[in-house]
């Protein structure tokens, strides 16, 4: 073996036998960008060998040189590294995709000889092939969806060495916005016992019936051992403040190379319910015992809430109505492409559930895992989004995997399974949608299905027949129509608004492609932000509405092209950072607490006596406006165009003070900045 290979193996700690192991393998990978030329195959024992298993070639083999690639941890987004190229995709932020190769080895002790050992890939951007030692294990064709792939029969033991290689092809897109390129997502080695629990295999989504709560609990088992095996499978659920409130078991028998599933069902008394005010997560942990010892163990958190929609009344959480406050955003951020980390995406939910956010639409494709469970740790209801609209074996295999992972979540109020596509409204949309349904049902029967549409609501045959709930992007003149025409049909806006704003800049000056953050201004097919809330918010049949979008991101720089390489859509920019459209929104939809923001700055050198509008965003009832300590204007608050200006501008301090009965409630003001000192 090479020096230089030896010196980044990553020797993974070896626990306890029996013990199950969930291991990072982010660290410690190498990459190629470009891919490599490969000699053609010629003559016959060539091509005998070619056909062997094990027999890769190029940088599949397992013991191929790349000591001079180089290395680079997990998640990594090579796209957003690259340039910007004026010839690349504008769709893609104009920036080059391309192949990618990645290669990282590790070794096993000859302890493990017997477990079931699983290679986890949270997300590769775009089609991937793996190889383990050589050996093909899985090809995949979408840039969302994670994989578990079992390499038990692959692998060496003791000091041999084990080889995985990726190939990203990055080349082909998925959609019209930045997709960024690689293995932009977590990966994990997993060992367990040869009889264990099976990735994303317990299902423990509460259930309310005859007003006794139940916690119907499936386990999938799976066994990779040579002669059929025995155990007891123990299930334990916590309370959010440690207790245990529910505990069962039972007998399970599993072939060799066989699987089997075991059904408990629990009762649980008076649980504190799941909401965006108290997001109550409980614990459901699932141990595998053979006699006294622990062979396998899983721990999941779900939560206790019910959700129903009216077609009638829109959306009720336990009971109450409650109008869906949401945003859609895309996975991209600043600085790290699609590569977020955990952290960052963290910061980017707190951001928005502070503007009064309680739904999250994740377009348009499956999120993150750890970003599901900061939606339910946060109290953000969740439209959890599949990316292909086919029902063949190769895309229906995603939407399964999307439900089945995230089924136990509290926070995931809906399936949709497309956005936007051209035969929405057809024959064939419709056939390929009751398909669609039919899997999610399968595998959750729990919560509604729908689908973002933009066309085809009243054809006479449509996908939106085949859907629990209807969702309607941007067609705010059909929302009375549709509710008129289909009135036991829920419906809600999937997506609505599509307003520009450039953060900081409030005069429009489109050669410069800059946009004045005073809600103005909007796509053709949108609304401002306030238009676009008061067309929801006056009719209690809609659900609510998703926002495009909580967050900018990259590509589909509309209104714009070349140089602009990222979208003015955001209500927060690219960096997290709000716009005067999250004051906007926090206006329209944060009753807890009093809130008043004046735009624009006061800084205006040249315009002294001239008009500058001047908006106040406000939930309360009247404002007032004082220039240099005088009051320039007094007037009540529309609840949804808020309260506008005209003020002649004079250096100083500008003051918006918020009134309720007379009284001040809250007041923001903007000074007159100096000369610049120093950067």
């Amino acid at each position: 073996m090479p020096m230089q290979r030896i010196l980044i193996l990553a020797l993974l700690a070896c626990g306890q036998a029996g013990a199950a192991e969930r291991l990072s393998l982010d660290a410690g990978w190498r990459f190629l960008q470009g891919d490599v030329a490969l000699p053609a195959i010629q003559g016959h024992g060539a091509s005998y060998l070619s056909a062997q298993t094990g027999q890769a070639h190029g940088p599949a083999q397992a013991d191929y040189d790349d000591s001079d690639w180089r290395r680079v941890d997990l998640p990594h987004d090579w796209a957003v590294e690259g340039p910007y190229d004026a010839a690349q995709n504008k769709s893609q932020g104009y920036r080059p995709r391309g192949i990618g190769w990645y290669r990282r080895y590790f070794t096993l002790p000859a302890s493990d000889r017997g477990r079931h050992l699983e290679l986890q890939l949270d997300a590769v951007a775009t089609h991937s092939t793996v190889w383990v030692n050589g050996i093909v294990v899985n090809r995949n064709w979408s840039g969302y969806n994670g994989r578990a792939l079992d390499i038990t029969p692959y692998v060496r033991y003791g000091d041999e060495v084990n080889t995985v290689a990726v190939r990203a092809d990055a080349e082909v897109m998925e959609g019209w916005w930045y997709e960024g390129a690689g293995i932009y997502r977590h990966t994990w080695l997993v060992k367990r016992d040869a009889l264990h629990i099976a990735t994303d295999g317990v299902h423990a989504n509460p259930v309310m019936k005859n007003g006794r709560w139940t916690l119907p609990v499936t386990v999938q088992l799976e066994s990779s051992a040579e002669a059929p095996r025995k155990a007891v499978l123990d299930v334990r659920v916590v309370d959010p403040a440690g207790a245990e409130v529910a505990h069962g078991s039972v007998p399970v028998r599993v072939g060799a190379l066989g699987k089997a599933s075991a059904q408990l069902a629990l009762a649980v008394r008076d649980p504190k319910l799941w909401s965006p005010e108290h997001p109550e997560l409980y614990r459901v942990r699932t141990t595998l015992r053979d006699g006294a010892a622990e062979i396998d163990s899983d721990e999941l958190r779900t939560g206790f809430r019910i959700i129903r929609f009216d077609a009638a009344r829109g959306f009720f959480l336990n009971g109450q109505p409650v109008k869906l406050q949401g945003v859609a955003i895309h996975q991209d951020h600043a600085g790290v492409g699609v590569a977020v980390p955990d952290s960052i995406w963290e910061f980017r939910l707190r951001q928005l559930k502070a503007m009064g956010v309680n739904a999250i639409r994740f377009a348009h494709n499956a999120p993150a895992a750890e970003v599901v469970d900061l939606a339910d740790r946060l109290g953000l209801m969740v439209m959890d989004e599949n990316r292909n609209f086919n029902p063949s074996a190769d895309y229906l295999g995603p939407l399964r995997w999307l439900v089945q992972r995230d089924r136990n979540h509290p926070s995931v109020i809906l399936w949709s399974i497309f956005n936007e596509e051209q035969l929405q409204g057809s024959e064939t949309g419709y056939q390929i949608a009751r398909r669609m349904v039919a899997a999610v049902k399968e595998l959750d029967p729990t919560r509604p299905v729908t689908a973002a549409m933009n066309a085809g609501l009243f054809a006479d045959r449509n996908a939106a027949q085949a859907l629990d709930v209807a969702g309607i992007n941007y067609q705010v003149w059909e929302y009375d129509r549709f509710h008129k025409t289909f009135p036991d049909k829920p419906v809600f806006s999937s997506e609505d608004t599509s307003a520009f704003m450039s953060r900081g800049e409030y005069t429009t000056d489109w050669n410069r492609h800059l946009v004045a953050s005073l809600d103005d201004d909007a796509a053709g097919w949108g609304q401002t932000q306030r238009h676009s809330w008061k067309l929801i918010d006056e009719r209690p049949f809609l659900a609510g509405g998703f926002v495009w979008t909580g967050i900018d991101y990259r590509g589909e720089p509309t209104p714009h092209e070349w140089p602009s390489a990222s979208s003015f859509f955001g209500i927060l920019d690219l960096c997290g950072f709000p716009k005067t459209a999250f004051y906007i929104r926090q206006a329209l939809w944060r009753k807890d607490i009093t809130m008043v923001k004046l735009a624009p700055h006061w800084t205006w050198p040249g315009r002294e006596g001239q008009p500058v509008k001047v908006l106040v965003a406000s939930n309360a009832p009247r404002v007032r406006l004082l220039l240099n300590g005088a009051v320039i204007g007094e007037r009540d608050v529309d609840p949804y165009d808020m309260a506008t200006f005209e003020v002649p501008y004079a250096p100083g301090r500008l003051e918006a003070v918020a009134l309720r009965a007379g009284a001040e409630v809250g007041r923001d003001s903007a000074d007159t900045s100096g000369a610049p000192a120093r950067l």
